[in-house]
């Protein structure tokens, strides 16, 4: 990994300046891509960007930037993006600030000569980042650590910047883009923040991918790809087989492993049938009413699953479980051995799953071996 400290002044930065709107943000004579097409929109607020124009007038120190060296020598803010376009907009007179111990807001074309000339002057420190992917994304994630962070995703983009990628955002990385549109009530998170995009790479991946890294060996693999309407395709798939397993919405519905699902069942023909989804939302209906199922959105990946750990059933309280050992007197009635109570354990006399109860009636004090061993049969 290559990382040279260079001090960059205002006016090399500022040069060329260009906001194309969803085409990017450009500066440093059209080599630097300080907010690539469909990423992360501007979030300072005023008095953050106020204040990194009276630490320029100032001449105070602002922290370090960081900037990642592309293929073709140009350039890309990975840390140090909202400081960068705090200083081109005010430059570009997009604002005013109070700098120069003048009470009164100015523009930057409203200063004196000499005050400008301060402020284009001022030496920014960057650091000029390059070397291989891997290198790069650990790097990035270890500088990471203040002002507005960079979300995983973020960083990864910082680092397999290609065609894919460039295409990928068209689809997922903006307010209102169509991935938002079509998933918002099933999807959790920002689109600006990447996250619609992490949400998609990490469903794709989870049918032949695992391990941390799955995203990233992804996106390196399909970084010079032309375009992303693989992924886009998968993800539309998606959604039509969630609305067509689960026609009816529910607020729970939103932020699941809708892929995982998918990936595992998509290929199960009998769970679009009419009858089969009729009668997994009566299901669904009863178990939303159901006090003893205190995980909701487990539902949805239970009635396809069966697996009652995804619906955190409600425990047996210490006093119901208190009642219980006392009428056994401590003995286990599996085993017919006496056990002191914390050597046993709560179960459900007729199991929940054929429509036992959380109450006190249906409680029964198993030592924990026998209450394993039910529990496995």
């Amino acid at each position: 990994m290559k990382i040279t400290l260079q001090e960059i002044t205002i006016c090399e930065l500022v040069k060329n300046y260009a906001d194309n709107a969803e085409q990017g943000v450009v500066g440093y004579g059209g080599k630097l891509d300080i907010r690539p097409p469909y990423q992360r929109e501007f979030i300072y607020k005023e008095s953050q960007r106020d204040a990194v124009i009276d630490t320029v007038a100032q001449n105070f120190p602002l922290n370090v930037m960081y900037w990642a060296v592309r293929k073709d020598r140009t350039y890309e803010v990975l840390d140090g993006q909202q400081r960068t376009l705090s200083i081109c907009q005010f430059v570009d007179d997009i604002f005013s600030v109070t700098c120069f111990h003048i009470k009164e807001k100015r523009t930057f074309w409203n200063l004196a000569e000499d005050e400008r000339e301060r402020i284009l002057d001022y030496k920014l420190q960057v650091y000029f980042c390059e070397g291989e992917d891997s290198e790069k994304l650990a790097w990035f994630r270890r500088i990471n650590i203040a002002g507005e962070k960079l979300t995983p995703q973020e960083l990864r983009n910082a680092v397999f910047h290609g065609s894919w990628l460039a295409d990928a955002k068209r689809y997922f990385s903006k307010n209102n883009c169509v991935a938002y549109h079509l998933a918002n009530k099933y999807v959790s998170g920002s689109p600006i923040r990447q996250e619609y995009l992490e949400t998609a790479i990490d469903w794709i991946v989870s049918e032949h991918h695992c391990g941390s890294d799955a995203i990233e060996k992804y996106m390196s693999q399909h970084k010079d790809d032309k375009d992303a309407l693989d992924i886009w395709t998968y993800f539309q798939r998606v959604i039509a087989w969630i609305q067509e397993v689960f026609p009816n919405y529910r607020k729970e519905m939103k932020g699941l492993d809708w892929g995982g699902l998918y990936n595992h069942f998509k290929d199960d023909a009998a769970l679009t049938q009419q009858s089969a989804v009729q009668a997994r939302e009566t299901q669904i209906k009863t178990l939303m009413m159901d006090d003893d199922v205190t995980k909701k959105s487990g539902i949805y990946q239970y009635v396809l699953t069966g697996d009652e750990r995804c619906l955190n059933i409600r425990t047996f309280t210490e006093t119901m479980k208190r009642s219980a050992y006392e009428k056994q007197s401590g003995v286990c009635p599996h085993c017919k051995q006496s056990f002191a109570i914390d050597k046993m354990e709560g179960d459900h006399i007729t199991p929940w799953s054929q429509n036992g109860k959380t109450i006190t009636e249906n409680c029964q004090m198993l030592c924990k071996e026998c209450n394993r061993r039910k529990a496995g049969n």
